[in-house]
């Protein structure tokens, strides 16, 4: 039995650069060297994009179910049977409802342990909603499928990791979601992630403020005061290596961020607008706090070049390796613990730094 990571793959939107990416990636056999790919859609989809970008042929192991899986090829599950009807570069109630079975049926194998990891490629978040999807997007339909307490959005690559307090919700409703509990608890997933997923021993993480200058000492906001502050304590007195509040553009714009290992920013844009200045077409969407590992690249549907043979696969390469990477890291902590486990002695703090009471 091959040890390879299974790496599930959803398509996203069959209307967008999804399968593109997906294809274009694939294309390189070397990928075949790090994991098992199984992609979650229909051969003929398949097809469909690559006579339509002019890409080379990719031929994939059918595969009755993930177990069925070819560790030599590119793998595909057909979720349907029907013809679907593709229209490249437009939002479609077919391109949502194609996109959600694609993702259903790869969580599902990824829940039950049939895939060691899941990589998404971008769901339109209007046309996908519908009786069994009610979500903001792949964060949260996951943390809800697969139980988890809380989920952390965190973007990921070799010159930034970023997570965020608030994720997908409107900025009006920010500053009321910003509390000191949800910044222990963001930082808590960040330190844990960073040690558990990326074996980062003792991880600085550094705090953004909500507001302008982080509230100029209280002159143009008071969270930073009352909130923010108290929290970077609270979270500093639990032994997570955390400072801060920092104001966001200078933070970013005098090169900061290259001495912490992490970085809070407090809502959605204040955090994904640098990163994806600085790693656009590198970065990973990586949720952390889940018991499963999900990536995505960090880009959306791209209607406006669909089709066009235009895409950068880049950052899908990146969110497939980050995948197998993390799953590897897992799998080489899990073993250390049980090694400890069998030898009868304590549990101590590994090579990733890791708690028995984890706070």
């Amino acid at each position: 039995m091959s040890n390879k990571v299974k790496i599930g793959i959803s398509i996203g939107d069959i209307n967008g650069i999804g399968l593109e990416v997906i294809l274009k990636t694939l294309a390189n056999n070397a990928i075949l060297d790090y994991c098992i790919p199984i992609v979650y859609g229909h051969t003929k989809v398949a097809s469909y994009h690559r006579k339509a970008l002019g890409l080379p042929d990719l031929n994939f192991h059918i595969a009755a179910s993930a177990s069925a899986a070819n560790p030599k090829k590119a793998n595909m599950i057909n979720c349907w049977e029907e013809d679907v009807k593709i229209e490249l570069g437009s939002s479609t109630e077919i391109g949502g409802k194609y996109a959600l079975l694609s993702l259903e049926k790869a969580t599902e194998d990824l829940n039950s342990g049939e895939i060691d990891a899941l990589v998404t490629a971008p769901i339109n978040k209007f046309n996908i909603q519908s009786d069994t999807f009610k979500f903001p997007g792949h964060t949260e339909y996951l943390q809800q499928r697969s139980g988890g307490a809380d989920v952390l959005m965190f973007l990921i690559s070799e010159e930034l990791k970023i997570g965020v307090v608030t994720g997908h919700i409107p900025i009006k409703d920010v500053a009321t979601s910003i509390t000191k509990e949800n910044i222990v608890q963001k930082l808590k997933m960040i330190n844990d992630s960073l040690k558990k997923d990326f074996w980062i021993e003792k991880p600085k993480i550094a705090v953004l403020g909500l507001n302008p200058h982080a509230g100029d000492n209280g002159l143009l906001g008071m969270e930073e005061q009352d909130i923010i502050i108290p929290a970077i304590h609270e979270a500093f007195d639990k032994g997570i290596i955390c400072f801060g509040p920092y104001p966001a553009d200078g933070f970013f714009g005098n090169g900061t961020f290259k001495q912490f290992d992490a970085v809070l920013a407090m809502y959605h844009d204040q955090g994904l607008v640098p990163f994806k200045t600085i790693a656009f077409s590198t970065g990973v969407n990586y949720t952390a706090g889940l018991k499963v590992v999900r990536t995505s690249p960090d880009h959306g549907t791209g209607y406006d070049i669909a089709g066009k043979n235009l895409a950068d696969p880049t950052s899908f390469i990146e969110a497939i390796f980050a995948a197998t990477h993390i799953v590897k890291n897992r799998r080489e902590q899990e073993s250390l613990l049980r090694g400890q486990l069998r030898s009868g002695g304590k549990i101590i703090e590994t090579a990733t730094d890791v708690k028995d009471d984890a706070n």
